[in-house]
Formats: C-alpha cells, sequence, structure tokens
C-alpha cells in the first residue's frame, strides 16, 4: 500500500513537473506579448484609479480611459468622428504614398551616381533639417487650406528620412559584393537588382517607418492651421474648449495608426529576411 502511494506520488509529481514545464515553454514563447499586455494592463490600471476613481488630477487637465472610452463611444455613436477620419485618412495615405514612390527611386540615385550626389547632397541635407513647421506658411499660400496643403507638409515631413535612408544604403553596399559582380561580367541593371537592392532594403524599410513617425506628425501639424475637419482639427477645437476625453481619443487614433503601420512595415520586412540572408552567404 505504501509503495502503490509512493508511485502515486512519483506520477502526480512528474505531471505537475511537466505542466510547470509546459507552462513555463509557453511563457518563454510568449514572453513578450505576455511582458507587453502586462505593462499596459498596469498602467491603465494606474491611470483609472488616479484619473477616474480617486480623481487625484484635476478631469480638466487629465482624464482616464473609462472616459476616454465613453467619448470615443459617443463620437462613433454620433458619427461625427467619420468625417474627420476620413479627411485624416486621405491626407495621410496620398502624403505618405507621394513620399515612397519620390524618395525611393530618387534616393537610389543619389546613392548610385556619384555626381547626382554631389549636386543635390547640399540640398537634401539643408531640407532635412528645416523645421517642416517654419515650411507650413508657404505650403499654405502655394497650395491653399484645402486638403493639398496638408498633403504637401506630410509629404515633405515624410520624404527625407526616406530618401536619406535610400540613400545611405546604396552608399554602403559591400565593395566586395559590387567587385565580384564585376568580375563575373554583370552588367549595371544586374548589379543593381542582385546585389544593390537587397543590400539596401533594411535601409529602405528603416527610412519606412521613420517616415510613418514623420507623416503622422505632419498630419497633425498641417490640421493645426487653417483646416475646418480631421483628426488633428478635432483635437484643437477639444484642446481649446477643455475636452480632455477628446483630446485623448485623437491621440490614441494617431498613436493606433502609427502602431498598425509600423506592424505591417516589420511583416513586409520578415519576408525579405531569407534575401538579405542570401546576399550576406554570398559575400
Amino acid at each position: 500500500m505504501a509503495e502503490q502511494n509512493m508511485m502515486a506520488g512519483e506520477v502526480l509529481l512528474d505531471v505537475k513537473v511537466a505542466e510547470a514545464s509546459k507552462l513555463y515553454k509557453f511563457y518563454l514563447n510568449q514572453e513578450k506579448k505576455i511582458l507587453g499586455i502586462s505593462a499596459v494592463v498596469v498602467f491603465l490600471t494606474i491611470w483609472e484609479l488616479t484619473g477616474g476613481v480617486f480623481q487625484l488630477i484635476n478631469p480638466m487637465f487629465m482624464s482616464a480611459p473609462s472616459l476616454i472610452w465613453k467619448a470615443a463611444v459617443g463620437l462613433f455613436a454620433s458619427g461625427e468622428i467619420y468625417n474627420d477620419l476620413y479627411i485624416s485618412g486621405i491626407e495621410f495615405a496620398w502624403g505618405y504614398f507621394l513620399s515612397v514612390i519620390f524618395a525611393v527611386p530618387f534616393g537610389i540615385m543619389c546613392g548610385w551616381y556619384r555626381r547626382m550626389a554631389y549636386i543635390f547632397d547640399p540640398f537634401i541635407n539643408a531640407m532635412n533639417a528645416t523645421p517642416r513647421v517654419a515650411l507650413l506658411p508657404l505650403v499654405i499660400i502655394w497650395l491653399g487650406i484645402g486638403v493639398l496643403s496638408k498633403i504637401g507638409i506630410i509629404f515633405l515631413g515624410a520624404v527625407f528620412p526616406i530618401l536619406i535612408n535610400t540613400r545611405d544604403g546604396v552608399k554602403t553596399t559591400p565593395h566586395t559584393l559590387l567587385n565580384a559582380a564585376k568580375s563575373f561580367g554583370a552588367s549595371e541593371w544586374q548589379i543593381f537588382k542582385s546585389v544593390v537592392l537587397p543590400s539596401t532594403l533594411p535601409f529602405i524599410l528603416t527610412g519606412l517607418r521613420l517616415g510613418v513617425g514623420r507623416a503622422l506628425i505632419g498630419v497633425m501639424v498641417g490640421e493645426l492651421y487653417a483646416a475646418t475637419a480631421g483628426i488633428g482639427f478635432m483635437i484643437t477645437v477639444a484642446g481649446a474648449t477643455f475636452q480632455t476625453d477628446k483630446v485623448f481619443v485623437g491621440i490614441l487614433i494617431f498613436a493606433t495608426t502609427g502602431m498598425i503601420a509600423m506592424e505591417l512595415l516589420t511583416r513586409l520586412e520578415s519576408r525579405f529576411d531569407k534575401w538579405r540572408v542570401k546576399v550576406g552567404a554570398t559575400a
């Protein structure tokens, strides 16, 4: 009887050990998500207790997650936010799209052709160092107070990080790979397609991620002046009338848009991992 109890105890211990091992493996596999979600939950809990339950801060200056959620539900239920989302979405999409289709090929040319870099680098570096807000009055004068001026300021905000990263990526292509390709008689197009583009891809994707943040800043900055609609305009009006809940709703929309765009670009980058490893192996 004692032996049976010992065997049963050992079996139970083995089961518990196996379960603990499975839980530990699950934690290791999902550590990023678990820690990230836990941190967000703790932050929101503290925020709710501080701003909502105990109201340690004046509601005029600080809201709470429950109040922000209530304001967001009200905005979407009434439908007044949809036009702002549409306007800001159109501005962001066109401004970012135009910056990408201009900056990537132009950056590649500036990185690949030395004389072209000599000509345009002073202008690129000067414009990159110039605050976009300083250009806003000129953009409004040139393009008016409609959607075009907002697209223009978004374009100016996103284009230079993408362009500079692309240019520098081309310039940092390993010379060993270029010399090897030339020694095998590869044409300029073959060198670009097989060596330069794969080597530059990580820099391009980094520029695209930086461009997303700059484009969202451009949406906000552009809608601060001479705008009648948009999420930035909504934030401006809500802030002027001390509607803190609405301000946070607009901020969260910008933050969520940036997170989704970053995640999409990260997944896009992961699709080219094998391509980049292949180039490294060739080196």
